[in-house]
């Protein structure tokens, strides 16, 4: 037996609880433990009169079973003065139950301006104003549930309610509204639309019926929808008679009656009635994201001079998946990813990377020593197979670009990121899975450079809606995400995000505008425009990495993420790790709000001991090594006078391919000077780095060293006023 839903501490207002519906809310909601504000004018079924005996014989009912009430008399239009008793009585508002309503049926075209006025006032006015009077006091404590009263007459319309219907929908439209913008706020707003014996139907209905249609059969439905337990948001219910039915909007696949440049006619809407109007294949959106993604999606086919497919998921209730025996296993067209430093620097900044840590300088300085790319630039290597518009290509599916969320990634490496390069991507859709509410498309998107296999990404991509077609659920080829441990974390590290975050991210080609525009953010349900979820994964894998890597890339081997909620630019990431030996669990939240962000993640990790060495023992195979031999030579005899000329300690960093091959330090600074492979022993003046061709160049006076500076291929850092003295070094002592 479940356990009974209780209502303490809460406070509940009923409008219209004198009789019937309203009556039964307000004795079910205090038999539960809730506080209850008894509203009702007292007038008639067509809103003439006033009498406070109606709401006290209520509150008089509920007192003399043990529970708490107090009673209120005035108009729904008074909504601040009704808001006001349950502050003043009981010091906060809860629940707010929209149920006080009258009726002035005439047909049409006997509506008079005050028929039709007076029923706008007391059912849409009358309920909006209530509403907005506890809706600050909600917002506040976050937490709230409202309920709308529409009408099976305002759904499907009825002869003589002209007023009554639309006043009835239009409730609907309200609490449409209201539970997307109070969402954030834990505050949902429902619909009914009751069938039930009242004031206003007790001259309409047979006595018969009236006796099975009791307002008790509707209050169980209205508390469950209140409850804090509830999730349920935004939602229409029709209820009576002990049944409940949800309501939901269908929309058929449509046609397309223009082609582009073309004038649209009343003749082609003719011609494609039939098409316009068939049901099969409906689509249900449930948002206007949905609904403006579609006709989104039907523009970008006028333009390129497509027409309307079958919608082949449409949101399928059939249990056949055979339609996906195209998709699975359908390779997307190739495609090359050509970046430079630059790049790999913006991404950098992007995730936050940042000159305050002296660590980070190895990744936003094309001159350090040991640049290198940050491993989740793979990511951005691979990101254009969900970018390009390829999804909406895949055969067996037609998927609409507006609905789909990010909701997993992984990403493997197999060597460290070139830090320039140009890889040749290959996308593969790996499996089709079936969440219920949506369906879920593995691509798996490998990248080489030549033959060589540098990283492997998989994108967890949702489409909103299309799912139900009783799919499998799981795949084993999908990467799983992974739990975190149940003990305190062993490492947390922070970062504020700047207001600029997203819109520096973006540069690194998410161009979703999503993520910068005000507008587009509103439409998709948000108050300004969100952080990417991949930059908030860059924050995170950037902290793991410094934890419990030191910031070395040869170390990092895979990361894989949930997604989970979206963040703010100029909110706080925390990561939260656990080392279980090579692999370190984490899950990030934003800071102040405590909401996880990316959940039931991992950071698997290279031993150390299986990692690349830094620095090669030998410098094997490089022709520089045979003129750092020869200078420690001649520095035998001369490394005195050498010594007092120049003062200085220089590290070399000799390059071949993209990758440092050797270190060698010059030491002209203590005793006779000496060189010696490897960093300096202590701090180097000036550190250089150069590949092994081009240092030759320099050493044969065939490359001037200056103009090897400026344009990228010789790059030093330090004092570099003191590699002026190198000259005299490579010149007069090591020519070879």
């Amino acid at each position: 037996m479940a356990s009974m839903l209780r209502f303490n501490g809460r406070v509940v207002l009923v409008t219209g609880a004198g009789g019937g519906l309203g009556r039964a809310y307000a004795l079910a909601f205090a038999e539960r433990g809730a506080s209850v504000v008894v509203n009702d004018l007292g007038g008639d079924s067509t809103g003439v009169g006033k009498s406070s005996l109606a709401a006290d014989k209520v509150v008089e009912e509920i007192r003399r079973k043990g529970g708490k009430a107090v009673a209120n008399y005035d108009s729904v239009e008074e909504g601040e003065k009704i808001v006001k008793t349950a502050l003043d009585a009981f010091g906060r508002i809860d629940i707010v139950i929209n149920n006080a309503g009258i009726l002035r049926d005439r047909s049409f075209s006997r509506i008079s301006d005050g028929d039709w006025d007076i029923i706008q006032r007391v059912h849409l006015r009358g309920s909006f104003l209530v509403t907005r009077a506890a809706w600050d006091h909600m917002k506040k404590q976050n937490f709230g549930r409202i309920i709308m009263t529409s009408s099976a007459s305002g759904i499907y319309g009825n002869f003589g309610q002209a007023n009554y219907c639309a006043a009835k929908l239009g409730l609907l439209g309200l609490s449409n509204c209201l539970a997307v913008e109070g969402k954030k706020n834990n505050i949902h707003c429902n619909t009914i639309a009751p069938t039930a014996g009242s004031r206003m139907t007790q001259n309409i209905l047979p006595e018969d019926l009236l006796e099975s249609l009791k307002p008790d059969y509707v209050a169980p439905l209205v508390l469950w929808l209140c409850h804090e337990s509830c999730e349920e948001n935004g939602g229409l219910f029709e209820v009576g008679a002990g049944w409940i039915g949800k309501l939901r909007w269908e929309r058929s696949l449509g046609a397309l009656v223009r082609q582009k440049t073309q004038p649209m006619t009343p003749e082609a809407v003719k011609a494609n009635w039939t098409k316009i109007c068939d049901f099969d294949n409906a689509t249900k959106p449930r948002s206007i994201q949905e609904s403006i993604g579609s006709i989104v999606e039907a523009l970008n086919k006028i333009n390129s001079g497509e027409g309307v497919s079958a919608n082949q998921t449409s949101h399928a209730t059939s249990a056949d998946t055979s339609g996906f025996a195209g998709a699975i296993g359908h390779k997307l067209p190739p495609f090359h990813a050509s970046y430079a430093e630059l790049d790999t620097i913006m991404y950098a900044l992007g995730v936050g990377a940042s000159v305050k840590e002296p660590k980070d300088m190895k990744f936003i300085y094309e001159g350090s020593s040991d640049f290198s790319c940050l491993p989740t630039f793979g990511v951005i290597l691979a990101q254009k197979s969900i970018m390009g518009g390829g999804l909406a290509e895949i055969p067996g599916l037609s998927i609409n670009l507006a609905k789909i969320l990010h909701g997993e990634q992984y990403l493997e490496l197999y060597k460290p990121i070139p830090r320039a390069g140009k890889l040749r991507c290959e996308t593969v859709v790996a499996d089709i899975m079936d969440k219920g509410s949506g369906l879920v498309v593995l691509l798996d998107v490998y990248s080489y450079s030549g033959e060589e296999l540098i990283c492997y990404n998989q994108f967890s991509v949702f489409v909103v809606g299309s799912g139900g077609f009783g799919g499998k659920r799981t795949s084993d080829k999908a990467k799983a995400a992974v739990a975190i441990p149940d003990r305190p974390p062993d490492a947390v590290l922070t970062d504020t995000t700047s207001l600029n975050q997203a819109a520096l991210y973006r540069l690194s080609g998410d161009w979703n505008p999503l993520h910068i525009d005000s507008n587009f953010a509103s439409l998709a349900g948000f108050d300004k425009p969100i952080l990417h979820g991949l930059c908030t994964f860059g924050f995170s894998a950037r902290h793991v990495l410094q934890q419990f890597a030191d910031n070395d890339v040869s170390r990092f081997k895979a990361i894989k993420v949930r997604f989970a909620k979206p963040v703010y630019p100029g909110q706080t990431l925390q990561t939260e790790m656990w080392k279980e030996g090579n692999r370190i669990h984490f899950q990030t939240k934003v800071q102040g709000t405590g909401d996880i962000v990316i959940s039931n993640a991992y950071v698997d990790l290279v031993p150390v001991s299986a990692a690349p060495a830094k620095t090669p023992s030998e410098g094997a195979g490089l022709q520089s090594t045979l003129v750092f031999e020869e200078i420690g030579r001649r520095l035998q005899n001369i490394g005195q006078e050498v010594v007092k000329k120049v003062g200085a300690v220089f590290e070399w960093h000799i390059t071949k391919g993209e990758n440092i091959a050797a270190k060698w330090t010059i030491d002209l600074k203590t005793g006779s000077g000496k060189v010696y492979q490897g960093p300096a022993k202590g701090s180097a003046d000036v550190t250089i780095t150069l590949s092994d061709d081009d240092f030759m160049e320099v050493v044969l006076g065939k490359l001037d060293p200056q103009k090897a500076f400026f344009s990228g291929r010789l790059k030093a850092r330090g004092n570099i006023l003191l590699s002026q003295k190198l000259q005299m070094i490579l010149k007069d002592y090591a020519k070879l």
